[in-house]
């Protein structure tokens, strides 16, 4: 076999690919996870608080259902206080081409809270296909609608 640009690099052992993907999984999850998670609640997170990062403005034009919106820069020790400590929060934002959900992620680590970030945000709920809440309010999965991704 000659080697080309997949083969070249010999892959990890499977010990070591072991504990990398699940550190991964420990810090991230999808949207269809997430949407799995809520289909099986009945349409509300179950087991953690789902956040939407962003702006007022861009969660009123979109967001997933039963998601609250918390900035990241108004995400302070006593804005958390009413939530349990071991409470999980799910973060996301616009999607892979926005760090808000990462400086979210951050902000709760340093606030040493239980976090996981969702990969793709908004975008890749829309590409998905997944309805979407429109207004200031989290809304649930009845009252959502699909955004078509651009």
């Amino acid at each position: 076999m000659k080697p080309n640009q997949v083969t070249q690099i010999q892959a990890a052992p499977s010990a070591e690919a072991r504990a990398h993907f699940a550190r991964r999984l420990s810090l991230e999850t999808d949207c269809a996870d997430v949407h799995a998670a809520m289909s099986q609640s009945g349409g509300a997170p179950d087991g953690f608080v789902l956040l939407d990062v962003r702006g007022p403005n861009a969660y009123a034009r979109s967001h997933v259902p039963g998601a609250l919106n918390l900035p990241h820069r108004e995400m302070t020790a006593e804005r958390m206080a009413g939530w349990a400590a071991e409470t999980l929060f799910v973060v996301y934002c616009a999607g892979p081409h926005c760090n808000g959900a990462d400086r979210a992620a951050l902000r709760l680590a340093e606030l040493s809270r239980p976090v996981k970030l969702m990969l793709g945000g908004m975008t890749g709920w829309a590409d998905e296909g997944f309805a979407c809440a429109v207004g200031e309010a989290p809304g649930s999965a009845v009252d959502a609608v699909v955004i078509q991704a651009a």
